[in-house]
């Protein structure tokens, strides 16, 4: 199957494997948590070229004991994928059931849940920070974190906070592991993407340029996946505030009428998307952490994603970072939200393991 098939084909199977799971059983659950949505309209976002809305919708999981107690919670930030939204990932109800059913059967003690809003009006973030694409990255951390940590119970210190992310969030939640162990200690990506550049050299991507080029506005919805992922790659990591209307340099340029490669965007965009680019230089700050893992499915259509997190792995290894690191057996796409799934059997007991949930961890700043 050819490169963009796959890609459409992990699009499709992603934007609908929440809704084919199985939703677990809540009848017999004694305690029950809530699901609360906060407003934040953030000053950072309003930075951008895309016309982002700054208004952003963040879903907090509180604890049963939550409303009942004067006591302090250790945090888990979740960051979702690209073509999806916290409202869909909560909106069956699995999610909080599978947290709830954590906490009573003593799987992992008490704790708050925060989902941020990362859609926009095409992709949604690649969780950077840029000039034209917004500063997504310092959204979460100057903005999300003190606003959760000023409005709920929490325990402010990042030996209590962990960032947890799938797929495109799953990227999202390794960058930060690599640049802010001051705000976070625990880093879990579910399947992550761009950890790498795979076997496929992106001079091959069977992206239709001249679609692309001719786009005049943006959001251009008229664009097929593999065009929109690599637009806001490039308004994100080659971006250019003097050439609208989607103010962003390329990889690849029109030259005599014909897609031309410019190697040195190829290098200035990989090293800002792919994470194994910037390993070395962020290898002091994920040696701080207290707990990295990633996983990935073995059957990914998309199979660059399968070879870029083994080398991935293997090179955290040569750099001497503890973290734990799986592939299994599957798709990603149906092995996450599950009761035997990998959110409850590796991640939450993975983040028992490492996060602090004492609120004397409050005391060192």
């Amino acid at each position: 199957m050819q490169p963009l098939k796959l890609l459409s084909l992990s699009i499709a199977m992603l934007v609908c494997h929440y809704a084919v799971a199985q939703t677990a059983d809540v009848s017999d659950l004694p305690r029950k948590g809530k699901l609360l949505t906060e407003i934040y309209s953030s000053t950072i976002l309003k930075e951008n070229r895309l016309g982002i809305d700054t208004k952003r919708s963040i879903k907090v999981y509180l604890p049963a004991g939550y409303d009942h107690s004067n006591k302090r919670y250790p945090v888990i930030y979740f960051l979702h994928n690209i073509f999806w939204n916290n409202d869909q990932m909560f909106e069956d109800g699995r999610v909080v059931t599978l947290m709830d059913r954590a906490i009573v059967s003593g799987v992992m003690g008490e704790f708050i849940m925060v989902v941020p809003d990362y859609k926009t009006a095409t992709t949604g973030s690649l969780y950077e920070n840029s000039p034209v694409s917004g500063r997504w990255l310092d959204h979460t951390t100057d903005e999300i974190v003190p606003f959760i940590d000023k409005k709920f119970r929490t325990i402010p210190h990042q030996t209590s906070r962990a960032v947890v992310g799938e797929f495109m969030g799953g990227r999202g939640a390794l960058k930060l592991a690599m640049t802010r162990p001051d705000i976070f200690s625990v880093a879990y990506a579910l399947h992550p993407v761009a950890t790498g550049m795979g076997e496929l050299p992106w001079a091959y991507l069977r992206i239709n340029w001249q679609k692309l080029f001719a786009s005049k506005s943006y959001p251009d919805q008229s664009l097929e996946g593999i065009e929109q992922i690599f637009l806001s790659v490039s308004q994100a990591f080659l971006p250019n505030e003097k050439r609208p209307p989607l103010y962003c340099d390329f990889f690849m340029e029109m030259v005599n009428n014909t897609p031309t490669l410019l190697p040195d965007n190829v290098r200035k965009a990989r090293e800002g998307f792919l994470l194994d680019e910037s390993l070395d230089a962020c290898a002091d700050n994920l040696r701080k952490l207290s707990g990295i893992a990633l996983d990935w499915g073995r059957f990914d259509p998309t199979y660059a994603h399968v070879d870029s997190n083994r080398e991935f792995s293997r090179k955290l290894e040569d750099l001497g970072i503890e973290h734990e690191a799986e592939e299994y057996r599957g798709n990603p796409y149906d092995k996450v939200w599950l009761e035997d799934g990998r959110f409850y059997t590796r991640v939450l007991p993975f983040l028992a393991k490492h996060l602090i949930f004492a609120e004397a961890a409050s005391v060192s700043k």
